[in-house]
């Protein structure tokens, strides 16, 4: 079953569970699918569908930090609500150890030796940690390993 379909599949039970947290938090991420599909003129993958996912949750967490530095626990606490909805249709997340393992061989296989060589592991690794790793973190130690 793609994700599309499962993300579809779910705002039907929260309809009949009459779940209106639930329901408006996948249509939220439906109505993203949608206005990719139609600006593109795409159907979109799973692989399309996982990027928006991973960037609304982006969102979500840089909401929460400006709602708790605001004092505004309540639109906190539904940010909060919507990332854990939208994280279950994410992959897997990696541990920290496959993560070393897959820049090492990143930077084995880019024949990277310096700061400069940055780009070409960031751009071998995307495809491959899309989704399963904070890509924040992971540039973090690329470049740890590229200076050090």
């Amino acid at each position: 079953m793609s994700l599309k379909v499962r993300i579809t599949d779910d705002m039907k039970t929260a309809m009949r569970a009459k779940d209106a947290a639930r329901l408006g938090a996948i249509r939220l991420l439906q109505a993203a699918i949608k206005q990719k599909e139609v600006d593109e003129r795409v159907e979109l993958a799973d692989a399309d569908v996982i990027s928006i996912i991973d960037k609304m949750i982006k969102q979500r967490r840089d909401s929460i930090a400006q709602f708790e530095k605001g004092g505004r626990q309540d639109l906190a606490d539904q940010e909060k609500f919507e990332v854990g909805i939208l994280q279950a249709y994410m992959p897997q997340a990696l541990s920290a150890a496959e993560i070393d393992a897959e820049i090492a061989a990143a930077i084995q296989s880019t024949g990277a030796k310096a700061m400069a060589d940055m780009g070409k592991v960031m751009a071998a690794l995307k495809p491959k940690l899309a989704g399963k790793a904070d890509m924040g973190k992971v540039s973090a130690q690329i470049k740890a390993k590229l200076a050090g």
